[in-house]
C-alpha cells in the first residue's frame, strides 16, 4: 500500500516560507557591528532584498559584501502575528541593478508592502539590495537544518501558495465555528482554539493549541485552486459532499 506524501519536499517548504517572509535583521560576516534592523522582502528567486535609507547598515554599499540576513513569516492568529517558520540567509549582498529596481520593488511590494519601495524606485534616498544566498538555515518549529544554495534556489515555492493564503484567510477570517465543529468531530474533544496553520498541495496543518499542530495530509497531492478549496471544505464539512 502506498502511503500518502504528507508534507511538501523540504527545499519546497522553505522556498514557500521564504516567498512570504520579511526581512528583520542583518549583521556583517567578520564585522564587530551588531545586527541591524531591516525592512524589504523576497524576490521571485528566493533572494532576500532589502530597503535600507540613508545612514543605516550597508546604505553606502558599493560591492558585494557576505551577510546574513534573518527572514520570519508570521500568522495571523486572533489578530496577533504569531511566528511559523524563520530562516537567516547567508550570502553575498550587493545593489539591485537600475534596470532592475523598478521591477524589484513592484515584486516585493505584493508581499511586503512599504511607501519607501516607491522612493527607491524614484531614488530619492532608500535604497534596494539583493542577497545572493549561499545557504539558508531553517527553522519552523517542527523541522530544522541547512540547505545549500543549490537545493534552495533549484526548488521553487509551492504552485498553489497564493491560492492556499487565500483560502486560508478566507476560512480564519470568516468560517472558523465551522472549523472548530470539525476539529472538535475529528478528535472527539473540544478545541475551541483552531486556526489553520498552513493550507498546501499536500495537506493541511491545524493549529489546535500555542504548542500543537496537527498535520492532515491530503490523500493524493493537489493540482489545482479549486481541488483545494474542495478539499478544506470536504475537511471540514464531511457530509456536504
Amino acid at each position: 500500500m502506498q502511503h500518502p506524501v504528507t508534507a511538501p519536499p523540504i527545499p519546497e517548504r522553505v522556498r514557500s516560507l521564504a516567498a512570504g517572509a520579511a526581512p528583520t535583521h542583518v549583521s556583517v560576516a567578520g564585522s564587530a557591528l551588531p545586527a541591524a534592523a531591516v525592512r524589504g522582502g523576497v524576490d521571485a528567486q528566493g533572494r532576500p532584498v532589502l530597503l535600507v535609507k540613508p545612514a543605516e547598515l550597508l546604505y553606502d554599499l558599493t560591492d558585494e559584501i557576505v551577510v546574513t540576513v534573518d527572514l520570519v513569516a508570521t500568522r495571523a492568529i486572533d489578530g496577533v502575528d504569531r511566528a511559523r517558520g524563520m530562516l537567516k540567509v547567508r550570502g553575498w549582498a550587493q545593489p539591485v541593478p537600475p534596470e532592475q529596481i523598478r521591477d524589484t520593488a513592484i515584486a516585493i511590494s505584493e508581499r511586503c508592502p512599504d511607501e519607501d519601495l516607491f522612493a527607491a524606485i524614484e531614488s530619492r534616498g532608500p535604497r534596494l539590495l539583493r542577497v545572493d544566498a549561499a545557504q539558508v538555515v531553517y527553522l519552523t518549529g517542527q523541522e530544522s537544518g541547512v540547505l545549500d544554495a543549490e537545493d534552495y534556489f533549484t526548488a521553487a515555492p509551492d504552485p498553489l501558495l497564493d491560492a492556499a493564503e487565500r483560502i486560508l484567510h478566507h476560512v480564519n477570517s470568516s468560517h472558523r465555528p465551522q472549523l472548530v465543529h470539525a476539529m472538535t468531530a475529528l478528535l472527539g474533544t473540544p478545541v475551541p482554539n483552531a486556526w489553520i496553520w498552513e493550507l498546501d498541495r499536500y495537506g493541511t496543518t491545524i493549529r489546535t493549541a500555542p504548542d500543537h499542530l496537527l498535520r492532515l495530509p491530503w490523500p493524493t497531492p493537489i493540482t489545482s485552486p479549486d481541488e483545494l478549496e474542495h478539499a478544506l471544505a470536504s475537511l471540514m464539512c464531511p457530509n456536504r459532499h
